[in-house]
């Protein structure tokens, strides 16, 4: 197996969805190359609408495989600020670009500081590939 993409820029959680800050308040939150090769080839993706309310270890959508369907669990508790509507028409984006047009979702929070709080709490590239190496 070739070995697996982990851009050292984000952050990550064990639930093998990445986060990268896009601005102050905000996030943008897709899933791993890891999980990507875990599920197969992505057929469909649910998404929540934009302004739900996510809470951080709920799931917020799925990601549906050949293989299985697969909950996404929001990374930290937010509101959704944007989906990616190419991803109703190219699923298989999550697959090919999972660190690039295949991304999820973006979240904003209210401030900074809960900002930084949610991403110290999560996995760094290599505290990632400690938890995928197994």
């Amino acid at each position: 197996m070739s070995e697996l993409e982990i851009p050292a820029d984000r952050r990550y959680t064990a639930e093998h969805e990445w986060v990268e800050r896009t601005g102050p308040t905000t996030v943008r939150v897709g899933i791993t190359d890891f999980a990507q090769s875990q599920l197969g080839d992505v057929v469909f993706v649910q998404l929540p609408a934009v302004d739900e309310a996510v809470t951080a270890g709920e799931s917020f959508g799925e990601v549906e495989s050949t293989k299985s369907v697969s909950d996404i669990f929001a990374p930290l508790t937010a509101k959704v600020v944007a989906a990616n509507a190419d991803l109703d028409g190219n699923p298989e984006l999550v697959n090919s670009a999972p660190y690039g047009r295949g991304w999820l979702v973006d979240l904003g929070v209210d401030d900074e500081a809960t900002l930084d709080a949610a991403l110290a709490e999560m996995l760094d590239a290599a505290g990632y590939a400690e938890i995928t190496a197994g």
